[in-house]
């Protein structure tokens, strides 16, 4: 669940940087989907390092 928020925050966030450098529509494309596996990746990882920890 907690992967899913952050692929869903990172293509958000992706999207929004884009669209404030003045990026088209693919751009924005191409910054919400590199920026959603980023974050996605990240919290995987985040994720597996709690689970170690609290588990």
């Amino acid at each position: 669940m907690l992967v899913i928020a952050g692929i869903v925050a990172g293509a958000i966030w992706g999207g929004n940087l884009a669209r404030r450098r003045k990026g088209n529509r693919l751009d924005i494309l191409q910054y919400a989907a590199s920026s959603a596996i980023a974050f996605g990746l990240l919290t995987y990882f985040v994720s597996v390092v709690l689970l170690r920890i609290f588990a």
